[in-house]
């Protein structure tokens, strides 16, 4: 725990990233007095998980008191499952995708129990940020949850979900560039406050992941400094007690693209993309962002999505629209152009939306 204007953060507790780390998740929760415990699989993940997560938990003396899978983010239904909990549950475990997680992490939440987080792809910072993604009256939205008070991760387990989710985790990562900025330039603009060991934690997070020496995106090491530096994105937020730290600008369109566009893409997708802009609007790290996100295959891998570019002028047009009370780049209309034009000219993305002249 730290102390931040008299109050506590929450950190986690238990951090495992390694190879084969489900096979120890039963003794990681027992040391932690965590024997009875309620477990929530993304769909499909039982037949793949579930045997290997189940042994460990008996093998170690965990009781599953229940475990089923789960693909609803509606907020009642979630509300509704999370007071049905057995009250002798000393813990709520989300294995699988952002769904899951989201849903599992509110319920931990709202039981007041503590939430572990088992995310099976790197898609983005969710798995270790204290706020969840569910629907409202219809619309996804953002909504208040706990920071996770374990998180495991099993880097094999990564490496065998599809290539698309690994991708959008690095657009993800490196957005923390141009959101840290982003969070400056409000500041100076008199919106907001700057917590300096937050924007260090976002620094240091994000420096670790780009400066990480790899000739392939499944290697070991590379998919455990990418899972790090996300699981240390959400600690930063924590400190800031809000997202500043790792969602600027780049973030505004991707939530202007999820909600206008007829087909958005991953999350993490649409702001790595965003973030290239950004960096070049900002004229800070571009030369770095662009390095990333070729060497990876990232931008290679947008190429073969057939994104619509009038999808992202109008992202960029309706972004100030997605948080009118931050002060983002993008708020300012001299931005905006300049986004625009960068989207239409930069010869990276120019191969991404496949104009020609």
């Amino acid at each position: 725990m730290n102390l931040r204007n008299g109050s506590y953060i929450a950190i986690p507790s238990i951090l495992m990233v390694g190879n084969d780390t489900l096979k120890d998740i039963g003794p990681a929760l027992s040391s932690h007095g965590l024997t009875r415990v309620v477990i929530f699989f993304g769909n499909d993940l039982i037949a793949m998980f579930g045997e290997t997560v189940l042994k460990s938990m008996a093998d170690a003396g965990v009781e599953v008191l229940s475990y089923s899978e789960l693909d609803d983010v509606n907020i009642d239904d979630v509300t509704s499952i999370a007071f049905s909990l057995p009250n002798t549950t000393k813990a709520v475990i989300g294995i699988g995708g952002g769904k899951v997680i989201d849903a599992a992490k509110y319920m931990g939440f709202l039981r007041q129990m503590p939430f572990i987080s088992v995310p099976t792809s790197s898609s983005s910072d969710g798995f270790s940020s204290a706020t969840a993604s569910l629907i409202v009256d219809g619309r996804k939205v953002s909504v208040p949850a706990a920071m996770a008070y374990g998180i495991i991760v099993d880097t094999y387990v990564l490496k065998t979900a599809p290539a698309r989710f690994l991708y959008s985790g690095i657009g993800d990562m490196v957005a923390k560039i141009t959101a840290v900025y982003d969070w400056l330039f409000e500041v100076e603009h008199g919106v907001g406050s700057i917590n300096d060991m937050a924007v260090m934690i976002a620094k240091k997070a994000v420096n670790s992941f780009v400066r990480t020496p790899f000739t392939d995106i499944h290697e070991n090491l590379f998919l455990k400094e990418l899972v790090d530096s996300l699981a240390m994105s959400g600690i930063a937020n924590e400190i800031a007690g809000s997202s500043a730290p790792t969602s600027g600008s780049e973030h505004l369109i991707s939530h202007a693209l999820d909600k206008y566009s007829e087909h958005p893409s991953l999350h993490g997708v649409q702001v790595g993309i965003a973030t290239l802009v950004m960096a070049v609007v900002q004229e800070h790290r571009d030369v770095r962002v662009r390095q990333i996100l070729t060497d990876t295959g990232f931008l290679a891998f947008c190429e073969t999505l057939n994104l619509d570019i009038d999808d992202y002028l109008r992202a960029v047009d309706a972004a100030p629209a997605m948080k009118p009370a931050r002060h983002t780049y993008l708020h300012e209309e001299k931005y905006r152009e300049r986004a625009k034009e960068v989207l239409l000219t930069d010869p990276d993305l120019r191969k991404v939306f496949h104009l020609t002249d």
